[in-house]
């Protein structure tokens, strides 16, 4: 049958949905307007496939799969079936039980019966993978839509992008004609009102540990007391007794840094050695022989917006190929882009070949994800951080206008 078939996870959606516009994946932090919301969907729907709608099917969870006065509303909707999952509380949260095997139910059943020629998948989950595989095997096109996040955390599974026919993200602007912020909760405001007894909790005694001073410094537990009755922490005039005002402090196992950082009465603590173990015995080593102003170089994640972080994981998964050399030049592409200071990148080109470590690090890391690993100790192989390095210089030196020797 020439039409076509939307499925949505509510959960998905609204719950991705309150992430972009309130910051929390609170479905009562946002008011729906269903009319709308469900004339949006059938009109994408229509134009994204090029055929007419035969049925959205709204999935979504109840307390003991009762209908909520939303899904009454939806259910008397003209081309809408309200199918409904178990709502449970566990641990404090409730989540959904059985939504995601109706959906795949429902995907495969419709493509076995040829009910319609495309699907629309509104959804994350990559348990629906199988039912997807099987709706192309009987000659369906399935159509993913994703809904754009904010928070930079990607929203669905890679495993459904990636076998997926089309691809479509519902962005802020389409979201925002049929979903608004909650006036009560509006975004910049705390969800809940700082309560004092959640203070005090977070304000109590330590528990005591073995070798450890029982409980906290006297200063501590002032401030404990003084939240516990709602009056303002004096402040302390000088360092508890039992603790030398010079020293910063060192909680539970020392590392090698806190240690460093104590100093010793005959040596500085900026001069401290810190020893590290090898498996060929103890390695000293100083701290990083790097120019301030090199060591200061902004991080690609100090520069990157919560947007971007979705937009760059969305470009990963669609665009780039997970070549070294290419995964390199991205890296370098989006730090140079996002600089407010345009002499940080010559300042940076001027250390060719050695990138600055946390620069270095950062880029290694975000390689990574292309499953540039070697299985057998989780490392990068040498020649790939080999190419990975060269691309980072390429784009840089393409942006500076500097000519290197290969």
């Amino acid at each position: 049958m020439d039409r076509c078939v939307v499925l949505v996870d509510a959960g998905y959606l609204l719950g991705a949905a309150a992430s972009l516009l309130a910051g929390e994946p609170a479905r009562p932090r946002i008011t729906v307007d269903h009319t709308a919301l469900i004339q949006g969907l059938r009109e994408r729907a229509e134009a994204d496939t090029g055929r007419e709608l035969l049925r959205i099917y709204w999935f979504d969870g109840a307390p003991d799969r009762v209908p909520q006065p939303e899904h009454r509303r939806l259910r008397v909707m003209p081309r809408v079936t309200v199918r409904l999952g178990a709502l449970t509380r566990s641990d404090g949260r409730w989540a959904q039980k059985g939504v995601d095997a109706a959906m795949h139910a429902e995907l495969t059943e419709l493509a076995r019966n040829r009910a319609c020629a495309d699907i629309v998948l509104v959804t994350g989950d990559g348990d629906l993978l199988p039912g997807l595989m099987s709706a192309k095997e009987h000659g369906v096109a399935v159509h993913l839509w994703a809904v754009q996040a904010a928070d930079g955390d990607y929203n669905q599974s890679e495993d459904l992008v990636a076998e997926a026919d089309e691809r479509r993200v519902l962005d802020r602007a389409w979201i925002t004609r049929a979903v608004r912020v909650n006036e009560a909760v509006a975004v910049g405001t705390p969800h809940t009102a700082t309560r004092p007894e959640i203070a005090a909790i977070l304000a109590a005694p330590l528990p005591e540990t073995a070798g450890a001073p029982a409980g906290r410094p006297a200063a501590a537990r002032e401030r404990s007391v003084a939240v516990k009755n709602g009056t303002p922490p004096a402040e302390t005039a000088c360092p508890p007794p039992d603790r030398d005002a010079t020293a910063p402090a060192v909680k539970g196992v020392p590392t090698p840094k806190d240690l460093a950082s104590l100093g010793r009465p005959a040596q500085p603590a900026a001069t401290a050695t810190l020893r590290w173990s090898s498996d060929r015995g103890w390695v000293d080593r100083g701290t990083p022989e790097e120019p301030p102003e090199i060591s200061a170089l902004p991080m690609l994640s100090q520069l990157t917006t919560a947007e971007q972080r979705w937009a760059d994981r969305e470009e990963d998964i669609t665009a780039v190929s997970g070549d070294p050399f290419e995964v390199g030049q991205v890296f370098a592409r989006r730090w140079a882009e996002r600089l407010t200071a345009p002499a940080h990148l010559q300042q940076l080109s001027g250390e060719y070949p050695r990138i600055p470590h946390r620069i270095d690090g950062e880029l290694l890391r975000y390689a990574a994800r292309f499953g540039l690993l070697a299985h057998k100790d989780d490392q990068i192989d040498e020649q790939d951080r080999y190419a990975i390095r060269a691309g980072f210089w390429r784009e840089v030196d393409g942006r500076t206008g500097a000519e290197r020797a290969s």
